[in-house]
């Protein structure tokens, strides 16, 4: 099999970095506390008592306004089941109808939201109300289905009860392949991604292009066509919906030539990087320090459905993962379930910085993949390592065995150091060694960091650089510390938990039960050649 260097540089033939999907939560700011509330219903509509009872034939005009609506257009208006995947109904009535830049059908599902929910206060009055957001109330939400002339497929959620949120849902490969259309540009789809175009550079140019200005427009255009809840005078007051990301994918397609060959490297790259969940190995990805005190989970999921196996890496609440789409393309996308993990708040504005990171961490997923993969050993290679050597100035070097607890913590180490590019130093090394011995009640001191560090240097897995006390690690290095972790972690581990059956989750049944059964069979071998001393010794 090929390897991943050779795979992704000599037999992709279309390789594209866009927005997925996006959810926007929509909400009016000057609805987003019951004081704006109040205001709303006293200066704006003019009632001089903010009743509940004003909310409530909102609520209604709304409700009748989508009713004719439907009917005056021939728009088909479907109540979703409980429990119903409405992307798969939406998918089907799309098939069915055909429509192209209209409402292609109207949802009604009952779904559980924030409401205003109002109290008549007797001390301000007998007619006063006063108002809280705390209370969670299960309501009709509209779901408008549309095929926008820019976006393509794509709906605009609409909850009946004050304070009216909406949610948007648009896909940035759809809206690319509307672009394209548009220039003349052919292509072919891969579901809702690329596998073939005309012009793989004015693509991706496409891609670059998408930003929060098309997305506003999008929805400013559906906001005068669809019947809403608060009308157009009432946005031109003020009260208008602005947006903000609560969903974010960012992927990059990478289409081979030979879909075989993509699947089997694929299932090689998921079999070799199941520890890039772990907190030291999420460094290297998300580029973030991650301490005892950072919240959410850290690890590696392998979801298999069907027989399609996604590879999933998780930091706080985003979610990166792969998958081979369609048989023939890696994916590897990013999911921004909450922006502020990177330091920013979740105003659309934010979207290209976004995009941004999300393609940095994209590429560097790919990156630790392919450089871990390439750490094949000759035999003569591993003998230099394993064995006491003399370099060329006549310097002796012990061997590094395989299986001594500090030899296997210093190829750890030494594997989540070859990203620096600076190099790390003596007390950089005894730092994460002592991570990595854990409490055995003996500290990893500088004179031990001293004599690995030399003896590394002269068997050529570091160098130091002149001038410095800073060490690299070199490419043979790399292949060492690589080969060393790997073999612990997927072979003898999982092999002596087998033999000896004392995990909790036997990480190899198979080869426990052939274990047993040889041992049973030993047994009766040593019992019908010696049957009188087996006999004695029961």
């Amino acid at each position: 099999m090929a390897t991943i260097p050779e795979i992704l540089e000599g037999h992709v033939t279309l390789e594209v970095e866009c927005v997925d999907r996006l959810y926007l939560n929509g909400y009016i700011p000057s609805l987003a506390t019951a004081g704006g509330l109040t205001l709303f219903l006293r200066e704006h509509l003019n009632k001089p008592i903010p009743s509940p009872a004003v909310l409530g034939q909102i609520t209604s005009r709304f409700r009748e306004a989508v009713l004719a609506f439907s009917t005056e257009k021939e728009i088909p208006l479907i109540h979703f089941e409980r429990g119903e995947r409405k992307d798969d109904r939406a998918n089907e009535i799309r098939r069915e109808r055909g429509v192209r830049g209209d409402v292609v059908f109207i949802g009604v599902a009952q779904e559980k939201a924030k409401a205003f929910s109002g109290r008549k206060v007797p001390a301000k009055g007998e007619n006063w109300f006063e108002y809280s957001l705390d209370k969670t109330v299960c309501v009709n939400h509209y779901y408008f289905y549309v095929d926008d002339e820019e976006f393509g497929p794509a709906f605009i959620k609409v909850c009946s009860y004050a304070p009216w949120a909406l949610k948007v849902c648009v896909n940035g490969h759809e809206w690319a392949k509307r672009q394209l259309e548009k220039r003349g540009i052919t292509y072919t789809a891969l579901d809702n991604g690329f596998l073939e175009c005309a012009d793989a550079q004015e693509l991706q140019k496409v891609c670059d292009a998408l930003g929060p200005q098309d997305i506003e427009a999008f929805l400013a255009r559906w906001l005068e066509r669809l019947p809403m809840p608060l009308t157009s005078a009432d946005r031109a007051a003020g009260y208008d919906w602005k947006l903000s990301i609560w969903q974010m994918e960012v992927s990059r397609t990478q289409v081979f030539d030979r879909p075989v060959r993509g699947r089997e490297f694929f299932e090689e790259v998921m079999r070799d990087n199941l520890d890039l969940g772990r907190p030291d190995r999420v460094q290297l990805i998300f580029e973030r320090r991650i301490l005892p005190s950072t919240p959410g989970k850290f690890r590696t999921r392998v979801i298999q459905d069907g027989v399609l196996p996604s590879l999933h890496i998780e930091y706080k609440s985003f979610d990166l993962k792969q998958y081979f789409k369609e048989g023939r393309a890696l994916r590897t996308e990013g999911t921004f379930r909450n922006p502020r993990d990177f330091n920013v708040n979740k105003g659309l504005s934010n979207f290209g910085y976004l995009q941004q990171i999300g393609r940095q961490i994209n590429r560097r997923l790919l990156e630790v993949e392919r450089v871990s993969q390439n750490c094949g050993l000759s035999a003569d290679g591993i003998q230099r390592v394993v064995e006491p050597t003399v370099n060329e100035d006549g310097q002796k070097a012990p061997g590094l065995r395989f299986g001594d607890p500090r030899v296997m913590a210093l190829m750890l180490t030494l594997s989540l150091f070859t990203h620096l590019i600076n190099g790390f130093r003596n007390q950089d090394l005894r730092r994460t060694m002592n991570q990595q011995l854990g409490p055995s009640g003996q500290t990893y001191t500088a004179q031990q960091a001293t004599y690995d560090l030399r003896r590394l240097c002269r068997k050529g897995l570091l160098h130091r650089r002149p001038g410095t006390q800073r060490y690299v690690m070199t490419p043979y290095g790399w292949k060492v510390a690589r080969l060393y972790s790997r073999l612990e972690a997927r072979v003898f581990r999982p092999a002596l938990a087998a033999l000896e059956g004392q995990g909790i989750v036997d990480p190899s049944p198979k080869l426990s039960r052939a274990l047993t059964q040889v041992d049973h069979e030993l047994d009766a071998l040593i019992a019908s050649a010696f049957p009188a001393t087996t006999q004695r010794a029961a």
